[in-house]
């Protein structure tokens, strides 16, 4: 098989048939993260500032499994049950990214698995043997143009 599933002890296990992620080359896909605490499996809180946090922290989990941080993700889809709580979602999720952000889609859904209030998904492309690369490269540093050998 060409896929890796993608599992952590400091994130949630699958409520279901289902993998936490899944790598395809550099491909990587996160399915959506509930603001589950892997150890109790019940959400962490009732305030969306929180219900963030752990989804972000169990991401980041999955990512820092394969090496990766929030710099890989590409795209994510936030689901929620209340768009009114959005501002207080989006300063939580600006805390977890730097600019370039990731492209973003955030949807009011009518309910989420556990009864939790945030569901965020996950794009991340795993660029680090082209990082790696671009370090080694001698003569450009990385900076490969038009007038490079590499």
């Amino acid at each position: 098989m060409f896929t890796t599933k993608i599992t952590s002890n400091n994130a949630p296990s699958a409520i279901g048939p289902y993998s936490p992620g899944i790598q395809l080359s550099d491909f990587i896909y996160l399915s959506g993260q509930l603001p589950i605490d892997a150890k109790t499996m019940e959400i962490v809180s009732l305030d969306i500032k929180d219900q963030t946090k752990k989804v972000l922290e169990n991401i980041c989990a999955l990512l820092s499994e394969k090496g990766l941080s929030t710099r890989h993700i590409v795209k994510t889809t936030v689901f929620m049950t209340d768009l009114k709580e959005f501002d207080e979602m989006n300063k939580v999720y600006g805390e977890f990214f730097s600019d370039p952000y990731p492209a973003r889609s955030c949807v009011q859904v009518a309910a989420l698995p556990k009864n939790a209030k945030i569901e965020i998904e996950c794009l991340v492309i795993d660029t680090l043997k082209y990082e790696e690369y671009s370090e080694d490269c001698s003569c450009c540093g990385g900076n490969c143009g038009e007038d490079c050998d590499c």
